[in-house]
């Protein structure tokens, strides 16, 4: 009875001495591991994005975040005329990077993603482009 109580207590007072693991943030940065899977972002190729609007990407969304509507240019080649992500439904699966045929889509690293008003958590074809 006795030597659970000895035991705990000796957990607790091992770690009395031990350094802090405590990051200083913002001041001190956390390391993001390999295939971390943040905020997303759309490659371009050609100075305009890959996305070929083949609706992969909100077919396979388990959550249904993701709206594409489809466009033409005049040489008749189908793109993304509308691109949103709503970040306050996204499970951050990243189903949609692994079933984009053409890897337009992708998760980078960044991790900071408060806003303060509902819209702002809709990330829109020029805000995903703007990511690095």
């Amino acid at each position: 009875m006795i030597m659970p109580l000895i035991k705990g207590l000796q957990i607790t007072i091992s770690h009395m001495f031990k350094k802090p693991v405590t990051l200083q943030y913002p001041t001190e940065r956390p390391d993001v591991k390999p295939g971390f899977r943040g905020l997303h972002a759309l490659n371009v190729s050609h100075d305009k994005a890959k996305c070929v609007a083949c609706y992969l990407c909100p077919t396979v969304c388990p959550a249904k975040c993701i709206t594409v509507e489809a466009g033409e240019d005049a040489n008749h080649d189908k793109y993304a005329a509308k691109y949103e992500i709503d970040m306050l439904r996204c499970i951050f699966c990243g189903y949609c990077v692994e079933a984009c045929p053409v890897d337009a889509i992708r998760m980078t690293e960044q991790f900071e993603l408060a806003n303060y008003t509902r819209a702002d958590f809709t990330y829109t074809k020029d805000r995903l482009l703007e990511k690095k």
